[in-house]
């Protein structure tokens, strides 16, 4: 297992991989780290892809494991890849088009291990903005909304 940080203008990131494989992307806000170990190439490669984002927003082309959460889980996973860049869709949106309830994806978005990479940022609340990361305000909200607006989503 090996973990890499990368400091972004949402704050420090931490990858998380076994076997060269992805398994959990963390928000650590306001904390500085640094990697001890040089990532592989195929880590290189995602990391050049988020710094792009940064840049110029893009979606992802990441693979989900099955051992990464429940078929549940990985259902609204792939939903939410499928969401466009600039866009959002409501938790009771994604709701009726996954036969399920609003709670049950909201709850699927606060344990997404790949958050930023997998788009949880871009399931909003019919009301407003709602929760990112299982926080409804905070530093977690506030990178919510930055994210959005990068991406050319503004709510209002």
């Amino acid at each position: 297992m090996t973990i890499h940080y990368l400091s972004t203008p949402v704050g420090c990131l931490s990858f998380r991989f076994k076997d060269d494989i992805l398994i959990k992307v963390a928000y650590l806000y306001d904390a500085k780290k640094k990697s001890i170990s040089k990532p592989s190439a195929k880590q290189s490669r995602l990391f050049k892809q988020i710094a792009h984002y940064f840049k110029q927003p893009q979606n992802f082309d990441v693979p989900l494991h099955s051992e990464m959460g429940t078929s549940f889980q990985l259902r609204v996973w792939q939903a939410l890849l499928e969401i466009p860049l600039g866009q959002t869709n409501t938790y009771g949106e994604l709701a009726k088009k996954l036969k399920t309830s609003a709670r049950a994806i909201g709850m699927a978005c606060r344990t997404n291990p790949l958050p930023l990479l997998v788009p949880c940022h871009r399931v909003v609340s019919a009301n407003g903005i709602g929760g990112f990361c299982g926080k409804l305000d905070g530093k977690p909200v506030s990178v919510k909304e930055w994210l959005l607006a990068h991406e050319g989503n503004h709510l209002d």
